[in-house]
C-alpha cells in the first residue's frame, strides 16, 4: 500500500508506518486486491480525511466505524457520500439534527468535504471495506492505526472536540485525555437507534466550545 498521507500527518504518525502491524495490513490489502476483491474507497481516497484536514488544523473529530460498502458511496470521509448519491439513513438523520439544532435548511448536497476543510476530521476507525461486506476489514489492523491517530491528537494537541456517536465510537473515549479535550457523546444517528440521536445538539455545542476557545466556529450547512 502506497501511504500517500498528508505531510503533517506523516510526521505526527511517522513511527506507525514501520510497525509490523502496518506492513501486515498493507500486505493483506494487496493480497485481497490480487484475489479480485473490490475494495472501497478507491486507493487514492483511503487517506482523504487526512489530506483535507491537516494535523494542526483539526478542531473536531467525527468518528465513524467503516466505509460504506455499496458502489459509489465511500469517499474516504466518515458518513459522507458524493452529492449525486442518495444520502444513507444515518446521514439523513445527521442533517435533520443540524436543521433542528441550528434552525437552518440543508441544500440536499451530501459530500461533507466542506466540514473537513474547516477542521473537522471525518475519521473512520476502519479505512477500507470490501464491496457488499460491512466490517470485512475490521480485523486487518486499521483500528491499531486509527487508535494511534486518536492518541496522537490527544497527546500533541489541545482543545479538540471529539463527537462520539454510538457504542463503537464511545469505546474510543479511553484514548482521549479529557482534561485536555472535549468529548460529546450521543446515540448513533442510524435509525436503528430509534431516534435517540435527535436532540443531542452536538453541532451548536461544538460551535459554542470553539467560540469559547477563540476559534472560528464550523459552518455546518451543506
Amino acid at each position: 500500500m502506497d501511504v500517500a498521507i498528508e505531510e503533517s500527518w506523516k510526521k505526527a504518525l511517522s513511527g506507525e508506518f514501520d510497525k509490523p502491524y502496518f506492513q501486515a495490513l498493507s500486505d493483506a490489502l494487496h493480497a485481497r486486491k490480487q484475489a479480485g476483491a473490490v475494495i472501497y474507497p478507491r486507493g487514492s481516497n483511503i487517506f482523504r480525511a487526512f489530506a483535507l484536514t491537516p494535523f494542526d488544523s483539526v478542531k473536531a473529530v467525527i468518528l465513524g466505524q467503516d466505509p460504506y460498502h455499496n458502489p459509489g458511496q465511500a469517499t474516504g470521509l466518515s458518513f459522507s457520500v458524493p452529492d449525486n448519491v442518495p444520502a444513507p439513513p444515518s446521514l439523513k438523520n445527521i442533517f435533520k439534527e443540524i436543521e433542528s439544532d441550528l434552525g437552518v435548511k440543508m441544500s440536499g448536497a451530501h459530500d461533507l468535504e466542506k466540514w473537513a476543510r474547516q477542521g473537522v476530521l471525518m475519521l473512520n476507525a476502519i479505512l477500507t471495506v470490501e464491496a457488499g461486506a460491512p466490517a470485512s476489514h475490521s480485523r486487518l489492523g486499521w483500528q491499531e492505526f486509527t487508535d494511534a491517530v486518536i492518541r496522537t491528537l490527544s497527546e500533541q494537541r489541545e482543545g479538540i472536540i471529539f463527537l462520539l456517536w454510538g457504542n463503537f465510537a464511545r469505546s474510543k473515549k479511553a484514548l482521549i485525555d479529557t482534561s485536555r479535550h472535549y468529548v460529546l457523546e450521543a446515540a448513533h444517528p442510524s435509525p436503528l437507534a430509534g431516534g435517540a440521536f435527535f436532540g443531542c445538539r452536538h453541532f451548536s455545542k461544538t460551535n459554542q466550545l470553539l467560540t469559547s476557545m477563540g476559534k472560528q466556529p464550523i459552518d455546518w450547512t451543506i
